[in-house]
């Protein structure tokens, strides 16, 4: 690793993630790594301009962290995951003398806030309300499914339930009756409740610079949570002008002037788009890693770049590829979650391996045998990653190898 100490305005990577560590580092843009004290140790060895940083702790000593960037002469905060959003845009209010671009922020990280935004704003999307006790709850799904005309003996619609703050699917819930709810146990409420949206879910990883879109991926979702692959298939990407647009109407609405931000839709046969959510940070799924594969260009490079107001038009012109025709195939992951509680033994079949779309994969035998609870879609025990020439093999194989036992 180089001196990340050189002079000129520092770049802060907020969170810890190598990745964009390398990504920085190859940039040759000065840096720092605001992260998890844990981290220290590995900064110190491997020479990375570190300052540790506790990114729940909200309180009077906050101010700090701006205190010392602002020392360091930092530029520009970028953020890596969903808890440093209002942290990045925080301190980018102070750092830019732009007051507003905190409360932007917020509105990427509180799934309420950004519902009612996009509604104001013309974006068309589910029915929802906030939830502050399980009687909310109860009541919503009766609202919903009245509304829906339904009567005695016809099964409810479901409505879906996701704390108001969490990244992606992290305690999301699909709540079908009164039993759904019931089972809950200790909920954390607030949660957003929302109607069921019909329609092929997908999300876009949009690289925004100067409130303009500067290059737009479309994530093709085989399973949620899952398997996807980039870029999408043929019969997805011919709406993509419909895409592009409800995005730059969703770029426009939140004021999002630069970095990158990863909504996600639900689009019907007939080209109807009805917004899910949206972020602005790396996205998960390995997106990033198979943007790479498919297009060749770093996405966390190019987070950076569109992260900086000073990077010019004729830098990211030359950093970005032509979307999907300049795609090199298509490039998919599959995430493995093991499907009993103690695992034995590692099964990836021969077939599999000798398949000429498998690319890699990291599924490894944890050192402990006991497996841990699922917490949304963050703690999968490994990804098989593939890359072919047509969409249709594509999917094909990832829901194929969806059923298959890898943990026995």
């Amino acid at each position: 690793m180089k001196d990340s100490t050189n002079e000129g305005q520092l770049t802060a990577i907020l969170g810890w993630s190598l990745p964009a560590i390398e990504a920085v580092d190859k940039l040759n843009r000065p840096f720092v790594v605001v992260g998890p004290p844990d981290f220290q140790g590995f900064a110190d060895e491997n020479d990375i301009n570190f300052i540790p940083w506790d990114f729940d702790r909200l309180n009077e000593g906050s101010d700090e962290l701006y205190e010392r960037l602002r020392d360091m002469d930092t530029k520009v905060a970028v953020p890596i995951y969903e808890e440093t959003v209002e942290w990045a845009g925080a301190l980018n209010a102070r750092l830019f003398d732009d007051p507003r671009a905190f409360n932007r922020s917020l509105l990427l990280r509180d799934k309420g806030l950004m519902k009612r935004k996009a509604q104001m704003a013309g974006i068309r999307v589910g029915v929802f309300e906030e939830a502050h006790s399980k009687d909310d709850i109860h009541r919503f799904l009766k609202r919903v499914n009245d509304a829906l005309i339904k009567i005695d003996g016809d099964l409810n619609d479901p409505i879906h339930i996701k704390p108001l703050n969490k990244a992606g699917t992290v305690g999301h819930m699909m709540i079908r009756d009164a039993a759904d709810i019931d089972k809950m146990g200790e909920a954390e409420f607030p949660y957003l409740m929302e109607s069921h949206l019909d329609g092929q879910e997908f999300s876009c990883e949009a690289f925004i610079h100067n409130g303009k879109i500067k290059f737009l991926n479309i994530t093709e979702y085989v399973k949620l949570g899952h398997s996807n692959f980039v870029p999408a298939s043929p019969t997805l990407e011919e709406w993509r002008p419909q895409i592009e647009n409800q995005i730059q109407k969703l770029v426009d609405s939140f004021e999002i002037k630069y970095g990158v931000i990863h909504p996600e839709y639900f689009i019907s046969h007939d080209g109807t788009i009805n917004f899910g959510e949206v972020a602005a940070r790396v996205p998960g799924g390995h997106i990033f890693d198979l943007i790479e594969k498919a297009y060749g260009f770093n996405a966390f490079q190019a987070q950076i770049l569109c992260s900086d107001p000073d990077t010019t038009e004729e830098e990211l012109d030359e950093f970005f590829p032509e979307e999907v025709t300049s795609a090199k195939g298509y490039a998919g992951s599959l995430m493995v979650y093991p499907r009993v509680r103690l695992v034995e033994k590692l099964d990836v079949p021969e077939e599999l391996k000798n398949d000429p779309y498998f690319d890699k994969h990291d599924l490894f035998i944890p050192v402990t045998s006991k497996v841990a609870e699922r917490v949304g879609f963050g703690n999968h025990y490994g990804t098989i990653f593939f890359f072919g020439e047509d969409s249709d093999r594509m999917k094909e194989l990832l829901e194929q190898y969806e059923n298959y036992d890898f943990y026995n």
